[in-house]
């Protein structure tokens, strides 16, 4: 499947801001079943664009933006092919703990097994471990695990838009059983790490259609998380939707939690309050419109585009 992925983000100031640095996280990785074939970064006002790969292989690029602005956008575009992934055993023999030991011994996987900034044990986290009766193995293979622990956070919480914030400590979501994909992630990743399963985080972006009954909100980044498992790698798992993940789900960045994979990330000088805007737009494609081609179909996202050219004419007089 081909998918024509556009993100939208703004920055809004109420005062006039400088010296805006900024790191981006929205090129689709290019590895196993997916591929990225193109991909294009725009920043208004323009700025020179750097690009590095991180010790994760992460594609990141980044920016410098020193002279004075009320507002930053970034779009970024890219298209996608995704293969179906092989399917899963229906299980794996309990000995694939004992392979997933050695498998541990030989490499380094420590980062995706200890605690990280979002993902930590809490007494909270381990009442519902208790809860999902996933304290102990009871005879099940690492697979098997994974499916119930799965399955569990999605029975036992809520999604709901905006009920926590993406600096929020997965106890806010423990004690109101409310939360969003960040949210459902982190308290997967600490729950797997306890069983001694490497776990890491997935930030990326998920396609809605019709058939599919998704909880995770269309229009927003998704993210989900992968487990190490003998002879099968990385597999993904959605606990917010309760899936494994397939070929609808497209994967941007990796790390130990999301303070590793923000989309976004940086800093400014300047005292301001600041509004965040964001949309992303997925859709089956063989090709990506112009910009100005795809927004003037659509009335928000025109309006956006025309706030940016008032803002450029406006910068260009007081130069």
């Amino acid at each position: 499947m081909d998918y024509a992925i556009r993100h939208f983000t703004r920055y809004r100031y109420s005062k006039l801001v400088w010296q805006s640095m900024m790191e981006v996280r929205m090129h689709p990785r290019s590895e196993g079943n997916q591929r990225c074939f193109t991909f294009q970064l725009s920043v208004n006002p323009r700025a020179r664009i750097f690009s590095y790969t991180d010790s994760r292989g992460n594609l990141v690029h980044h920016f410098d933006l020193p002279l004075r602005h009320r507002q930053l956008t970034i779009i970024s575009d890219a298209l996608v092919n995704i293969d179906a992934p092989p399917p899963l055993p229906e299980t794996l023999d309990y000995g694939a703990w004992s392979e997933l030991e050695r498998l541990i011994e030989q490499k380094d996987y420590w980062d995706m097994l200890m605690p990280s900034h979002f993902a930590q044990p809490s007494p909270e986290l381990q009442e519902l471990a208790k809860d999902l009766g996933v304290t102990q193995r009871d005879g099940r293979s690492p697979l098997a695990l994974l499916h119930d622990i799965t399955a569990g956070v999605y029975r036992s919480f809520t999604y709901v838009k905006k009920s926590t914030a993406v600096n929020s400590p997965i106890e806010h979501a423990l004690g109101s059983r409310e939360g969003v994909c960040q949210d459902f992630a982190h308290i997967m990743i600490t729950l797997v790490r306890n069983a001694n399963i490497p776990c890491r985080y997935v930030s990326g972006y998920l396609y809605h259609s019709s058939p599919n009954a998704d909880r995770s909100a269309d229009g927003a980044t998704h993210a989900w998380v992968e487990a190490l498992l003998p002879t099968l790698g990385w597999v993904g798992f959605d606990p917010t939707n309760n899936l494994v993940a397939g070929e609808r789900h497209i994967r941007t960045a990796v790390g130990r939690d999301y303070a590793d994979v923000p989309p976004t990330m940086g800093t400014m000088k300047g005292k301001s309050d600041t509004e965040l805007q964001v949309r992303v737009r997925v859709t089956p494609s063989q090709a990506i419109l112009a910009p100005d081609e795809e927004f003037a179909a659509d009335e928000e996202w025109a309006q956006f585009l025309d706030e940016d050219r008032k803002s450029q004419l406006i910068h260009a007089q007081q130069q």
